[in-house]
């Protein structure tokens, strides 16, 4: 579950710092200092957005469902519907569950196209098409 919970990025608390010390916590972390879930964008008919509330009280959407592709071409940005995933560089279970991420490659009406953006943090989706 650890993919899909919060991100808590932290050092080994077994390894030395350098000099044959081991580490001592100094405090635990505070929760401004946690990230936030994996959003898991799903593939689907039609988009679906969610905002939530960032620090200071911002917002920002987030994509839960993605069923079209603003795809970069030769002859400039098509809006086009996304037909499957096809491999994911994050793991490969995600093309087979149709989570689109950062760098997967996708199948739309005009071929294949790899994902420039991250739709989880941006609330859209972006790509280009593959030669």
């Amino acid at each position: 579950m650890s993919q899909f919970g919060i991100q808590m990025h932290k050092s080994s608390k077994t390894k030395s710092i350098g000099n044959g010390k081991r580490k001592i916590k100094f405090r635990d972390r505070k929760r401004h200092e946690t990230g936030n879930y994996f959003s898991a964008t799903k593939l689907s008919e039609k988009d679906e957005k969610k905002t939530i509330r960032r620090r200071g009280g911002n917002r920002t959407a987030v994509m839960k469902n993605a069923g079209f592709v603003n795809l970069l071409t030769k002859s400039g940005i098509k809006h086009v519907q996304i037909k499957a995933v096809t491999e994911s560089p994050d793991n490969r279970n995600f093309a087979r569950q149709n989570i689109l991420t950062k760098g997967s490659v996708i199948t739309t009406d005009l071929g294949k196209a790899v994902i420039t953006n991250r739709p989880g943090r941006e609330g859209i989706v972006n790509a280009k098409l593959l030669e």
